[in-house]
């Protein structure tokens, strides 16, 4: 008996579907319901991180299902798929935040496989938390299939004594108590408030800013990043994805037809333009390097200093993603910055529509009614440049990166207080040792030296929390979550674990972070910085064996994104 219907002879999943030979193959997909017209159809996976491990993840089951149903009505196949997911809200502060960007790696590692061991035919790649976002993009880019990328959605806000709050507020309220500024009973209280359901947070942390990067660099549609993750929205979205993956098939739309320079242009001038997160500098890095494009830390830089600031939400302002969602979303941001000459807007999107095609497209205007106090126009920002800066000097040769929450024009001077860990500094400052002028140095937590590139909200929350945002500075050559604000230096290559100069500092020398002028500084002359360096000596690898250890020997330069294909770009 033969399948209902010829399969299109360009699906690569005829290898496993067509012809007598593939008799045994056919069967195994009948054992799980599979009928004729399905195996006569597109493969398409549907790659879900779903767990019960973090509210980011907690619901994607349903919008999975939401995307399969989209996938079956349109003429697909769909075959789901599992991978994992680190929650990185929960790992916070502990030995297990080294697991959080080795998630990217392993999520990208396993959706590649997952699709070439199966020769599946597209890709709906679905995510919830931090890592999840990046992740799936980079095996999207790898597998080059045609795909659609599905953001799970974020968090409502909870609301305490009057005002929206997130888990960046139950950060920084570790620091005020000990600090004295709060009571152990009142930051209870704010624990029960602070996250009402499912979703990711709220603010416009790493999974927000990847998920409006999604929108921007073509590999999601126009809209989908803003609708809340427990909304009927939510689930539209995601059947969309469904349907629109086979439209992709159809016109064979890959991610190599859409992604180019400008769009990672685009990326970056949203990112900063929205004050996202610093790891989103991190991993459009990453996906760069997997797909082959040029491009480099300075860039951002560059992009920055010719973009405004036009968006303030969480950690620099008060509002959230369901504020923006309410006025539009993303694409009323990408309208201010196309009208205004700060888009490509021929950049390629995954409708076949270029981007200012699709905003013609779907009717989108800069109108959000006087009274929205949160986007500005980009004639009158909220900050003539845009927030990522990336500071070099003797300090970090290679880069380094900072997110601008505050003053612009913030210039630090200050003695080092020099940590070898994550866990010492954040004693230090829950001890009360802190003082105004410092500057908290924290190395051995860059990609190699973690491994794993740490992010330190908890320390950076609880400076912050003790009513030291603008009077101490913290720099590392580990990350910063995207609820970090204040003059917070991160991403500092080279790493210490590769002899970067950080590695040699020394409790009182002189630090200076100048954002004007992009220069982190430490007040030795080359001399004496040579000679600390030829003196020191790499210790051992932080782990010997397991899964840490074999990451972290082969991460690459946060300077080039912390990949680990060994095809990317990596020194």
């Amino acid at each position: 008996m033969s399948n209902s219907r010829e399969k299109d002879e360009s699906l690569r999943s005829r290898e496993v579907t067509e012809g007598p030979e593939r008799a045994p193959h056919r069967a195994m997909f009948r054992a799980m319901g599979f009928d004729d017209d399905d195996l006569s159809s597109p493969m398409v996976g549907v790659a879900n991180p779903a767990a019960d491990i973090t509210p980011c993840n907690v619901h994607l089951d349903d919008v999975a299902d939401s995307a399969i149903e989209g996938v079956d009505s349109a003429g697909g196949m769909p075959i789901e798929f599992g991978t994992i997911t680190i929650s990185d809200a929960i790992s916070m502060g502990t030995e297990g935040m080294k697991a959080s960007l080795i998630s990217r790696e392993v999520i990208a590692d396993s959706v590649e496989l997952v699709a070439f061991g199966e020769r599946m035919d597209a890709l709906v790649t679905v995510a919830g938390c931090d890592k999840n976002l990046p992740g799936m993009m980079m095996a999207a880019v790898r597998t080059d299939l045609p795909s659609v990328f599905l953001y799970g959605g974020s968090i409502l806000p909870g609301e305490h004594e009057g005002r929206e709050v997130t888990v960046q507020n139950v950060f920084e309220g570790v620091g005020a108590v000990a600090h004295g500024d709060m009571t152990e009973e009142e930051l209870v209280e704010l624990e029960h408030d602070a996250c009402p359901g499912a979703g990711s947070c709220g603010g416009m942390f790493t999974a927000n800013t990847m998920a409006s990067i999604s929108e921007t660099i073509g590999l999601a549609p126009l809209g989908s990043a803003s609708p809340p993750a427990e909304s009927d929205e939510r689930y539209e979205v995601a059947e969309r994805a469904g349907e629109l993956v086979l439209d992709a098939v159809e016109n064979d739309r890959k991610p190599s037809d859409i992604l180019s320079r400008k769009s990672f242009e685009n990326a970056i001038a949203v990112q900063v333009a929205m004050g996202g997160s610093t790891n989103a500098v991190l991993h459009l890095l990453a996906l760069a390097a997997e797909a082959g494009i040029d491009l480099e830390i300075e860039d951002f830089d560059e992009i920055s200093r010719r973009t405004p600031k036009i968006v303030n939400l969480q950690p620099g302002g008060s509002r959230v993603m369901q504020d923006l969602h309410e006025i539009g979303g993303v694409p009323t941001v990408l309208r201010r910055l196309l009208d205004s000459g700060h888009l490509h807007g021929d950049a390629m999107t995954v409708t076949g529509r270029t981007i200012e095609e699709e905003l013609d497209h779907l009717g989108v205007t800069d109108d959000v009614g006087a009274d929205v106090d949160f986007i500005r126009p980009a004639d009158d920002p909220f900050h003539e440049e845009g927030a990522i800066k990336i500071l070099t000097g003797n300090l970090a040769p290679d880069g380094a990166v900072l997110k601008v929450t505050g003053d612009d024009t913030f210039h630090h001077t200050g003695p080092a207080r020099v940590f070898e860990n994550e866990e010492d500094a954040m004693q230090y400052v829950q001890e009360g040792h802190i003082e105004s002028g410092d500057v908290l140095a924290i190395r051995n937590e860059g990609p190699r030296g973690g491994p794993g590139m740490r992010e330190m909200l908890g320390v950076t929350a609880a400076v912050v929390g003790q009513g030291h945002e603008d009077d101490v500075a913290l720099l590392t050559d580990g990350r910063f979550s995207g609820a970090t604000r204040g003059p917070m230096v991160g991403h500092v290559a080279p790493e210490a674990r590769d002899g970067g100069p950080i590695a040699v500092l020394e409790d009182g020398d002189e630090m200076t972070v100048d954002i004007p002028n992009r220069r982190l500084e430490v007040a030795l002359s080359d001399e004496e910085l040579a000679r600390r360096l030829d003196d020191w000596e790499p210790g051992e690898a932080p782990y010997s064996s397991g899964v840490l250890a074999k990451y972290g020997a082969s991460f690459g330069s946060a300077a080039n994104g912390a990949v680990t294909n060994p095809s990317a770009k990596r020194d």
